[in-house]
């Protein structure tokens, strides 16, 4: 039972170490746009619809192709309909920014088992993931507040390429061959990966602060 926990533990691990290492790469290389239609006077300025627009607009410019269909309307109270959209991979502090900038929340989607379990909601063509590892860079607006890095992600953008023969693995060793005396039992994991992006035009990276 405690091999079994720990296999389970090693498992997050490994996935959020590739997820950080995948969202470093992004915030060094994908092409970054400010937002410039909120309100808090600061360069880059909170989020708005303004901003998802145009940052749609760029990608849809580029022939990028969105990652998620229309969810048509149903006739549920206080629902509606959500447009075809790109991912955003965003970080779980722009939760009330995104309320704030009018989205629509996950729990009004017309059909609210069809979004994923980190989506937080979708403005305009953008449906938002939120991640406590997402990108920040610290004090980098005009005024030394955070930015949050929203990586705006169409279809076939980036991977993660797997190295030959160096799949992901769980690795046990028992105590009789760990240690003369059978006392030590050792467990972990290893892989070999590298994230790429592979088409520059299919994604950016738009940058904001919170609101004021």
């Amino acid at each position: 039972m405690v091999l079994n926990e720990a296999a389970k533990l090693l498992g997050i691990a490994l996935r959020e170490t590739e997820d950080t290492l995948t969202r470093n790469m992004l915030a060094g290389t994908a092409t970054a746009i400010n937002a410039e239609g909120g309100s808090n006077g600061d360069n880059p300025t909170e989020i708005s619809q303004t901003d998802t627009d145009y940052w749609t607009q760029v990608l849809l410019g580029n022939d990028a192709r969105c990652m998620l269909d229309t969810i048509p309307g149903e006739n549920r109270f206080g629902t509606g309909p959500v447009r075809d959209a790109f991912f955003g991979l965003s970080h779980t502090d722009m939760t009330s920014s995104l309320v704030a900038a009018g989205a629509t929340q996950k729990a009004q989607y017309p059909n609210p088992t069809r979004p994923l379990e980190a989506e937080w909601a979708a403005l305009g063509n953008i449906r938002f993931c939120i991640s406590s590892i997402g990108s920040i860079t610290p004090f980098d607006s005009a005024q030394g507040a955070n930015v949050y890095n929203n990586f705006i992600v169409a279809m076939e953008a980036y991977a993660i390429i797997k190295q030959d023969g160096a799949f992901a693995q769980f690795l046990y060793k028992p105590a009789q061959f760990s240690d003369a005396l059978m006392q030590t039992v050792s467990c972990g994991w290893r892989t070999a990966m590298v994230p790429r992006i592979l088409n520059d035009q299919w994604l950016l990276n738009g940058r904001c602060t919170l609101p004021a």
